[in-house]
């Protein structure tokens, strides 16, 4: 089993609440507010590893949770940090969210992007100590996280990219010019997964992967080359093997040409990349023909005659290849603004006008609130007056039209607005 895109759900820890305590002992009067802070919430973080080549792990643990905060203690006691949760995907995986925008490109090994960050910890009650306020009752409530949706997709990263129509030899090269053992069949669709191989060539060595599936329409979703498509785009040489006998009733000119359609077709980009043909199946009747009419429809390319089950030409391709490597381009990690799925809360807020006389306080100020109010007690529905004032809403309520008895909701709060 060959996974190369998945769905998993990630979620950061939450922060830790804030502690009321006031200081209680024996001989200290006026103790005050005492009430350490909340601990941060755990990270969600994404390593890239070559220890790792699918992402078939992911196919049976999909939920990845970071460690809560702890809550804070009396005298002045800091709740522990939530434990970070490490997600190790292999080199070449792109992080997107269920609509598609990319989060994170892994492109190198060992680097690690933090998804999402845990929730900040609670401020205990001595924060809201004041002269007027000297004994705050009340404390602030770690950030709760929700849990995410992201999708995992691995784009391969090899040197060199193996194309071409089903069964026209591709496995066979591969096994021949390295220690892949990939399954090789006489029918359509042996490969059924990208297969990697190292190339040694003197001092160098160079990946070559075999990229399956591909018949025309790939690019609209035929067949299984859809699939496998995204694996072509961070190769820096495209190897395009055809069978050129047409042993199979095909013409490898018009296979040539559907096959690039189809490779140019998902991405235009792909045409930048330098191309070397590969002639196989050069033993067979008709080849000979073939390869001349071919070089003269196509002679720009250079075009290496094989006969991969008898390693004829082997020698002669792989030169040829670690010679067009040398000036091919490097592989580079894709362009992108980073998608965050987390807001931050930048105590923004807008009011909603809901019916004639009802009103309704939105934006990053009302979760800010909702962890600091608790309308049981009198200094924090104090503390909740002064800051709707103080942050402009009661300004921007009169603005949208609110007058006094109109009905004010703010979270889970709901009020008689008095102006």
């Amino acid at each position: 089993m060959f996974i190369d895109k998945v769905k998993i759900y990630i979620k950061s820890g939450n922060g830790g609440d804030g502690s009321a305590s006031l200081h209680t002992e024996k001989y200290v009067p006026n103790g005050g507010p005492d009430g350490g802070d909340g601990g941060k919430g755990g990270d969600v973080i994404f390593v890239a590893t070559h220890s790792e080549n699918t992402l078939n792990a992911f196919h049976y643990q999909k939920h990845f949770r970071a460690g809560n905060g702890e809550n804070g203690g009396r005298k002045n006691c800091y709740g522990k940090k939530g434990t970070d949760i490490e997600v190790k995907v292999p080199v070449g995986t792109v992080i997107k969210s269920v609509d598609g925008d990319v989060i994170a490109d892994m492109f190198a090994d060992g680097q690690r992007e933090v998804v999402l960050v845990g929730g900040k910890g609670g401020r205990g009650n001595h924060h809201f100590a004041t002269s007027r306020r000297q004994s705050p009752s009340f404390a602030e409530l770690g950030v709760k996280t929700q849990e995410y949706e992201v999708v995992l997709e691995l784009k391969t990263i090899a040197d060199v990219g193996l194309v071409g129509f089903p069964n026209v030899g591709k496995s066979t090269l591969l096994s021949v010019v390295s220690d892949a053992k990939p399954k090789i069949a006489n029918y359509h669709f042996t490969t059924l997964s990208p297969n990697l191989g190292v190339v040694s060539f003197r001092d160098e060595t160079f990946v070559i992967a075999d990229i399956p599936g591909l018949i025309e329409g790939a690019s609209e979703g035929l067949g299984l080359g859809h699939s496998f498509l995204r694996h072509i785009e961070r190769t820096r040489l495209l190897v395009h093997v055809l069978d050129m006998s047409g042993s199979e009733g095909r013409d490898p000119v018009a296979d040539f040409a559907a096959i690039n359609s189809e490779i140019f077709g998902y991405d235009a980009s792909l045409r930048s990349l330098p191309m070397i043909v590969v002639a196989n199946k050069m033993d067979m009747p008709q080849a000979d023909e073939n390869l001349v009419r071919f070089k003269a429809e196509y002679g720009k390319y250079t075009v290496i005659p094989m006969t991969t089950i008898i390693h004829e030409g082997v020698n002669e391709f792989i030169a040829a290849v670690a010679d067009a490597l040398k000036t091919a381009p490097a592989a580079q990690p894709m362009q992108f603004e980073p998608y965050r799925l987390q807001k931050e809360e930048d105590g923004s807020f807008e009011v909603v006008k809901l019916d004639a006389s009802v009103y309704e306080v939105v934006g990053s100020l009302v979760d800010e609130l909702s962890r600091k109010v608790d309308l049981d007690d009198y200094d924090s529905f104090r503390y909740f007056q002064k800051v709707i004032k103080t942050r402009g809403v009661e300004t921007a309520l009169k603005q949208a039209g609110a007058k006094d008895g109109d009905t004010v909701i703010i979270g889970e709060i709901e009020f008689e607005l008095i102006l």
